[in-house]
């Protein structure tokens, strides 16, 4: 056997962790996805607080899909070859914690539109500069055995960082703080100690990883090789392009499954509180008390259906390893686009849990199964770049949502975000069929490997 096959083996064949070490690795996780949580929960809200418009509101939410695009393949490729005494992820994630924690402390102060519009851009962008890196991050780490282990782990503390997001504003009124309580632009006082907690929580997660769980060391083969790779922007978009260029049919064919899925997510997460408003509350006015009745129920749900995605991500793992990530996927969004269908039509709070089951079922999934099928099929020494092109597919589809609802929301929609919230549900069910027509392949290192063996 040669020294490169050796090598090979050595990079595949990485040792098996234990439950609690990828516990750990994936603590800061909780941080970012409170973070998210509180943008999926509170964003709609604080800009009908400040005057925005129902049918523009999409335009407002601009701000995560075009620093995704932008952000997440050139700091996935960035990471790929950066070489520092902290490693080669760290200095990224840390880095957008910090911005992260900045952007959720001002957020709730913002007094014009404008200026949260403009505050959502850098937080989102923080985020964006933590999220592909993070991932690449725990794919260096664990072996391809424990790659759905590693993923929906990072699932389960989505769900439990959302779960509390979504809930803090409710936890915060049963301590005593006053519901109604609202500074000079409407915005609720629970809602702003939501996110000065989220602050906190976005770094000291973070530091909890960090502390925990140290990079892999790179070899003294992988430095070379590193070190004699072009350096400069130039050479990173480069490397973008060519990482496109030879994309993984699996990839190619998961886009058209995110194009539906995250269309749908997006639609959801921006109209189901004015939804809820109108079905629940009969009130789409944000100085009513029952509109802020309204955001406290959807935090509630929102919590529910991310500990149902918590709670689920660890009971998906056997489950994915026995009928596949693809069957599984496509099982949970069904549930899912069954459950928002159902969500216009009902009228009563308590009953408005049952389909928060299904959503959370998705949410579980979307967070951790896709990425299994990618892992399998990309080179290691492309983990970044292809994590943060990955990306792509997920903002893309939300740019497209955020062009294109305003254009039909008042005609096709009949002005009404129950519909949205409908039509949620059918892209979801739309991205199930998808996901059933991907082939799974695998990366040549992983065929080099077996023809060794």
């Amino acid at each position: 056997m040669n020294h490169t096959s050796s090598s090979l083996r050595a990079a595949l064949n990485k040792p098996l962790l234990s439950f609690w070490q990828v516990v750990n690795m994936n603590v800061g996780f909780f941080g970012i996805q409170f973070s998210f949580g509180l943008q999926q929960s509170s964003m709609s809200p604080i800009y009908k607080y400040l005057g925005a418009d129902e049918a523009s509101l999409p335009y407002l939410w601009l701000a995560g899909p075009m620093t995704g695009l932008i952000v997440q393949p050139i700091i996935g490729a960035m990471s790929d070859r950066t070489v520092s005494r902290w490693g080669r992820r760290t200095p990224y994630f840390l880095t957008g914690a910090l911005l992260c924690s900045l952007g959720l402390l001002f957020m709730p102060f913002s007094q014009t539109l404008w200026m949260a519009a403009s505050l959502l851009w850098i937080l989102d962008a923080a985020n964006n500069v933590t999220m592909e890196p993070y991932r690449a991050f725990v794919s260096d780490k664990l072996d391809s055995r424990q790659h759905s282990l590693g993923f929906l782990t990072q699932s389960a503390f989505t769900g439990l960082g959302q779960t509390l997001a979504y809930l803090t504003p409710s936890l915060l009124v049963l301590l005593g703080m006053n519901k109604d309580a609202v500074n000079s632009h409407h915005i609720p006082h629970i809602v702003i100690a939501a996110f000065l907690i989220g602050a906190v929580f976005s770094v000291v997660s973070i530091l909890w990883t960090l502390k925990t769980t140290k990079e892999i060391p790179l070899t003294a083969e992988q430095l070379t090789a590193l070190q004699s790779k072009p350096a400069g922007w130039q050479a990173t978009l480069d490397e973008i392009v060519v990482a496109v260029r030879e994309m993984p049919l699996t990839m190619k064919q998961l886009a058209v499954v995110k194009l539906f899925q995250w269309y749908g997510m997006f639609c959801y997460w921006q109209y189901i509180m004015l939804s809820l408003g109108r079905t629940i509350f009969s009130t789409n006015d944000p100085a009513s008390a029952g509109f802020r009745e309204a955001g406290l129920l959807n935090g509630q749900l929102g919590a529910f259906y991310n500990l149902i995605a918590f709670i689920s991500a660890f009971a998906l793992v056997p489950l994915t390893r026995r009928i596949g990530p693809k069957i599984t996927h496509a099982l949970c969004l069904t549930c899912a686009g069954i459950a928002m269908l159902s969500i216009p039509s009902i009228h009563t709070p308590a009953l408005l849990f049952i389909p928060m089951i299904g959503i959370g079922l998705a949410w579980a999934s979307i967070m951790g199964n896709p990425y299994v099928m990618l892992a399998g099929c990309i080179p290691a020494e492309r983990t970044g770049v292809y994590m943060g092109i990955f990306n792509m597919f997920i903002v893309i589809p939300m740019i497209i949502q955020i062009f294109t609802l305003p254009l039909y929301y008042n005609s096709l929609l009949a002005g009404n975000p129950e519909n949205v919230v409908r039509l949620a549900g059918g892209l979801l069910i739309c991205a199930a069929l998808a996901v059933t027509l991907v082939r799974s392949t695998v990366s040549a290192r992983a065929q080099e490997l077996a023809a060794t063996t």
